[in-house]
């Protein structure tokens, strides 16, 4: 049936392709339709074409080159460097024969492109190879390295996956008359949210991470979830507590897409190496290997914000800008013929920040909402966004003038980014050290200046000035530079992982400040029940710590901060906000990601202000939406 279906759109697609054309092949990749031509005219004049294909079919129809066509890979290597600009700054050249693509990376894509893309098409009739521009990271990243090498050695893989990813999408599908949700985690916690999303044709999965503090990971075993009918994988964003339990699906066989943004795609595979390193360090056998990862980069299909993608049958995918971290994304589900609209936040923030802009509003229909509520309890306001870069800086700066130490737990990506473009524009003057992961995420956050709020963007892409790559910003790659730092007495700044202080470097600096009162442990995100950033929170002047192998009873003698406003997520204020300022009022909005208090408490307070249905669902409760 699927092949039927398929031979029948491509009898008709060609049936509308004038002869001399020299149609070898057409493939879906994903949702798209691609046409593959041994004509070197209609690979470079087919726009007026493929326009009205696009009109008449209602899908997205490329053309690339067959192969055979394509000049030799060393000559035209040679011919792209002496078509390239120098002040491209050209980094690196890779061919995908099986896509008839080459992948050409510069530090400045748009000398690559040309005026009106006049070097692109110059770029195709010299080579016929069809061009990929991509930004090199302006710090070198080794994962982005990596994964474009994985990406680039499965290209013959990925050609026929996503065929058959294609083939699936356009297989035709029954009248959808329902909708339902089952809450395998994050509902009234905070953490391993996944939430499978059914209908007759379709099962997809939003999500699917651990909870931090205990490393709980989703319901995957419950009847409802059955990993051989899943159609697909949606990641919002790429914190630990939304991705985490991913690699184990693909472990365990899952052989569907995995939709998300090229950063949260990036930033996945850097924190899961991570938490692997980490669980081996601490004696844990890792719940998944390197394989699992691998396969979970070739499943991947990334997607730009507003590109509006089918991903199954019955239900079309809108990633949106949530305003929270790099490429992080809020949901919006189209399903059935317009039967319903199902809008997932993920993490959200309504706010513009020093590094994005605030979460989207850019989608017509959500009859349903599925919404966090980190900070969801009416008493949760946030401080004013000025004031709280204005205390942080104060606090770095008044620490370092008694000459301590100013130690930020932070999570690697997104608040780490966030503090240091506010100590740069605030004119900090001592130096900022990164370590653990933040070195590492920041030259990932290089790569996607695109992604970042209109003044940043314009900052680094127009003006050339980059505030991730001043000089004050300095790595930490290993236990004796930390120790360096400690013996010299030198008053500094330290962001280092994990915010919660729940392992990773954090603990390691906590340990060497806890008893000096001129140093300042600050903390700048949430911190959940029962971890150790908690407990100090909460006041403890003691707590026991792993040292030597050995645990003993530190006390804090540190100055002991907590600035609120800096949280990439939304405060309860925000929340009501945004839902207010959606284009059509929810049927219903549904509670999650938060303490069930929280979700109890947003739930009342959206239903009263709102006028909606509104649902603080528990765990593994399943709900019906139409």
């Amino acid at each position: 049936m699927v092949e039927e279906r398929t031979t029948e759109l491509f009898d008709k697609i060609k049936k509308h392709i004038p002869r001399g054309s020299k149609i070898s092949d057409i493939k879906f990749e994903g949702c798209e339709i691609v046409l593959y031509t041994k004509s070197k005219d209609f690979f470079l004049n087919n726009s007026d074409l493929i326009k009205s294909l696009v009109n008449e079919f209602k899908k997205r129809i490329k053309v690339r080159p067959d192969p055979s066509i394509c000049l030799d890979m060393s000559d035209a290597e040679k011919i792209l460097k002496k078509i390239i600009p120098k002040e491209a700054g050209l980094q690196n050249i890779s061919f995908e024969p099986a896509f008839g693509r080459v992948i050409i990376e510069a530090d400045k894509p748009g000398l690559v492109i040309g005026k009106k893309g006049e070097l692109l098409q110059e770029i195709k009739r010299k080579t016929l190879w069809s061009p990929l521009i991509k930004r090199s990271p302006a710090i070198p990243s080794d994962i982005i390295k990596v994964l474009r090498e994985i990406l680039y050695k499965e290209s013959e893989w990925r050609k026929n996956f996503l065929d058959k990813v294609g083939r699936a999408i356009h297989s035709g599908w029954k009248e959808t008359k329902w909708v339902r949700a089952t809450f395998l985690g994050g509902a009234r916690e905070v953490g391993r949210s996944c939430i499978l999303l059914q209908t007759p044709e379709s099962k997809v999965l939003l999500d699917c991470g651990i909870k931090p503090s205990t490393n709980e990971f989703p319901y995957l075993d419950v009847p409802e979830f059955d990993i051989n009918s899943l159609n697909a994988i949606i990641i919002s964003h790429s914190h630990m507590d939304h991705c985490a339990a991913v690699p184990i699906l693909y472990k365990i066989g899952c052989k569907v897409p995995l939709y998300c943004t090229t950063p949260t795609r990036d930033l996945m595979v850097l924190l899961w190496m991570d938490y692997m390193k980490l669980a081996q360090k601490e004696g844990r056998d890792p719940p998944f290997e390197t394989k699992d990862i691998k396969q979970a980069i070739k499943h991947t299909i990334c997607l730009d914000y507003n590109e509006v993608s089918d991903i199954t049958p019955d239900i079309r995918l809108t990633l949106i800008n949530s305003g929270h971290i790099l490429g992080g994304s809020i949901c919006h589900l189209h399903i059935g013929n317009g039967l319903h609209n199902v809008l997932y936040t993920g993490d959200i923030k309504f706010d513009r920040t020093a590094l994005f802009d605030p979460a989207s509003l850019n989608f017509t229909r959500a009859e349903t909402v599925i919404c966090e509520s980190t900070y969801g309890h009416k008493e949760d306001i946030q401080p004013r966004r000025d004031e709280s870069e204005k205390q942080l800086f104060e606090i770095a700066k008044s620490t370092y003038e008694r000459g301590g130490i100013c130690l930020f737990p932070s999570f690697a990506v997104e608040r780490s980014q966030d503090v240091m473009v506010i100590l740069e524009k605030m004119g900090f003057k001592g130096n900022v050290y990164l370590d653990g992961m933040v070195w590492d995420a920041t030259a990932i956050h290089t790569a996607y200046p695109e992604y970042f709020n209109k003044n940043l963007r314009n900052r680094i892409l127009q003006q050339d000035d980059n505030p991730f790559i001043n000089p004050m910003f300095k790595r930490i790659g290993s236990l004796k530079e930390r120790e360096k730092i400690i013996q010299s007495k030198e008053p500094c700044v330290v962001i280092a992982t994990s915010g919660m202080l729940v392992g990773g470097p954090s603990v390691w600096w906590l340990q060497q400040i806890a008893e000096d009162p001129n140093s300042t442990l600050c903390f700048i995100g949430y911190q959940a029940e029962g971890s150790l950033g908690r407990r100090i929170q909460k006041g403890w002047k003691e707590v026991p710590m792993q040292i030597n192998g050995k645990t003993v009873s530190v006390p804090i003698k540190c100055q002991i901060k907590t600035i609120e406003g800096l949280s990439g997520h939304s405060d309860v204020k925000q929340l009501i906000n945004y839902l207010k300022r959606l284009k059509q009022r929810p049927e219903r909005v549904i509670t999650v990601h938060g303490e069930a208090a929280k979700c109890i408490d947003f739930a009342r307070n959206v239903h009263k202000t709102i006028r909606c249905e509104t649902y603080a669902p528990r765990l593994l409760e399943t709900l019906r939406f139409k």
